[in-house]
């Protein structure tokens, strides 16, 4: 039985990880270092890049590499049928908040990712938490990076950026990953 604790922990990820979408549709469009005229706002991932300028990429890659992770805490607590739902909500709610021109590449490419990170986290997830997120996040970032790229602007320009950049996204978030599975072990002892 979970306690109040836990499924405030559980409401939690969910509702941030559908937080994200609206977030990141909002950041490519307001929010970088530079906006590019009828393009996306910029941030850089990396500070060397082709020519030694810094690598770039749309700044809404900071919400979607941490919604790859998000999903996957968000089935470890709530299940598979919860995340499948929240998964098309979020899909739902990116198509209804995304700028016109984003709609269909925002909509599409998250559904997708997030279908191929739930995929790949699924029959890892009882290996071990951390790999099973690190995996199925790398696989959803790459699908999300080329769809969204190729479906809203016609270029895959910032492919390498956008992977980059949620790339730094998960690998901040593995160390609170561990952290949680720990815990969880230290909970199951506890309790048994």
């Amino acid at each position: 039985m979970k306690t109040l604790r836990q499924k405030g922990e559980a409401l939690a990820y969910f509702l941030a990880f559908i937080a994200c979408i609206p977030t990141a549709n909002w950041m490519i469009g307001h929010v970088g270092a530079v906006c590019v005229p009828n393009g996306p706002c910029l941030v850089p991932v990396l500070p060397w890049g082709p020519g030694g300028h810094p690598l770039m990429a749309p700044s809404g890659v900071l919400m979607i590499g941490l919604a790859l992770v998000l999903r996957d805490m968000v089935q470890r607590r709530l299940g598979r049928s919860v995340t499948i739902a929240a998964i098309v909500a979020g899909a739902a709610l990116s198509g209804a908040v995304a700028p016109p021109q984003l709609i269909v590449a925002s909509a599409t490419a998250f559904l997708l990712s997030e279908l191929a990170d739930f995929a790949v986290y699924t029959p890892l997830q009882s290996r071990g938490l951390v790999l099973a997120v690190l995996a199925s996040s790398v696989v959803g970032l790459v699908i999300d990076s080329v769809l969204f790229l190729w479906l809203a602007f016609g270029s895959l320009d910032y492919v390498a950026g956008q992977i980059v950049g949620k790339l730094w996204m998960v690998l901040l978030a593995l160390p609170f990953i561990h952290w949680v599975r720990k815990r969880e072990i230290a909970l199951r002892t506890i309790v048994e």
